[in-house]
């Protein structure tokens, strides 16, 4: 309980720092106080939710030719992606871990929890399928997912997910304090990771800090890319690590604790966790290379982003008319994952695009 309530202390703090530094043109029409008092009760996603729901409610009723609220509702999906993902894996996917282990431990599972787990493993899929979209979304149409894209995209993500959640699920059966060793120790080697990347999301050091904090949790579970430049490196050194790491988690369990009848399923399961792994790898190598929404547009001269090509000023961000409605952090990182350069100009949340 103290780790789920740290961990939605921490969504709702960077909830309210982005509502701080957003320009006031595009804050709620609510007092501070109460927008203040709304985080500090755990409401502010919730709040962020149905301010989304009335904005959303006026594009549907609104005439083709204004693009104001079409804009402001893009501002605001953008920032509730984010903090959708941060939510996936800052609280459901641990407490998908710990269901998964209260499972295995007592042996017996209800229809319902069976059914919930198999729903939790495909949010956490999707949430990464989600946000990926909504970055797209600064690039020109010729760049969005095919239909086919997101499909292989939302499996290999799923594919790379499980075997992870299932290693420490093990790990926590053969030993569960010995998770709240192993948990620190990876999550400070990724916190050091990320903050040698050098990331410029937040608008001051401190809130910087706790940025990295998250994302060093998103990568205890999955990928997450934080800087500019060729991710192939950066991405064959994290995988190669995730999956050295839970290697040693599963064969720490089977050579602690050998199978018995009852858990004699277990055995293929843990044989069929490598493979679905080294499949999830597949499939991110056939989207990248064959099944990239960028892959045609390279093919007529253009460059693509990081994890394809080395080019950076090909890719093509739409055009804001109001520069006060460009979400300065989440065109951050959509230059960070569609870009292999530096941006040429520090941007300002509500600044003119590059």
């Amino acid at each position: 309980l103290s780790l789920l309530a740290a961990a939605s202390a921490a969504a709702q703090a960077c909830s309210w720092l982005w509502l701080r530094s957003d320009p006031p043109a595009l804050r709620p029409a609510v007092p501070v106080a109460l927008l203040a008092a709304l985080h500090l009760l755990q409401l502010g996603f919730f709040f962020r939710c149905l301010h989304a729901l009335k904005v959303g409610w006026r594009v549907c009723w609104a005439k083709a030719e204004e693009e104001d609220e079409q804009r402001h509702m893009a501002f605001l999906s953008h920032d509730i992606s984010m903090l959708r993902l941060f939510e996936t894996f800052l609280e459901n996917t641990p407490q998908l871990t710990l269901l998964l282990y209260i499972i295995l431990r007592t042996n017996k599972a209800e229809l319902s929890q069976g059914l919930g787990m198999g729903t939790a493993f495909l949010c956490v899929s999707w949430s990464l399928l989600d946000y990926h979209q909504s970055l797209r979304s600064f690039l020109q149409d010729k760049y969005e997912l095919s239909v086919g894209s997101s499909i292989i995209y939302f499996l290999w993500n799923l594919f790379l997910i499980c075997p992870r959640i299932l290693a420490v699920a093990l790990f926590a059966l053969l030993w569960p304090y010995g998770v709240a060793v192993h948990f620190p120790l990876v999550w400070l080697a990724m916190f050091l990771w990320v903050s040698l990347q050098g990331t410029d999301f937040m608008e001051s050091p401190g809130p910087e800090q706790l940025y990295r904090a998250v994302v060093a949790v998103i990568l205890y579970f999955s990928w997450f890319n934080v800087a500019q430049g060729r991710t192939l490196y950066r991405s064959i050194i994290y995988h190669g690590f995730i999956l050295v790491d839970s290697t040693l988690l599963a064969l720490a369990w089977l050579w602690g604790q050998a199978p018995s009848e009852e858990h004699s399923y277990l055995l293929p399961v843990v044989c069929a966790a490598l493979p679905c792994y080294l499949l999830g790898l597949g499939l991110r190598v056939t989207y990248y290379k064959w099944l990239h929404p960028n892959v045609q547009v390279q093919q007529e001269g253009r460059y693509d982003e990081v994890d394809v090509s080395g080019g950076s000023d090909g890719v093509d961000f739409r055009s804001f008319l109001e520069p006060d409605l460009v979400n300065r952090r989440m065109r951050w990182l959509a230059q960070t994952h569609f870009l292999s350069q530096p941006a040429r100009q520090h941007l300002l949340n509500g600044a003119a695009a590059v």
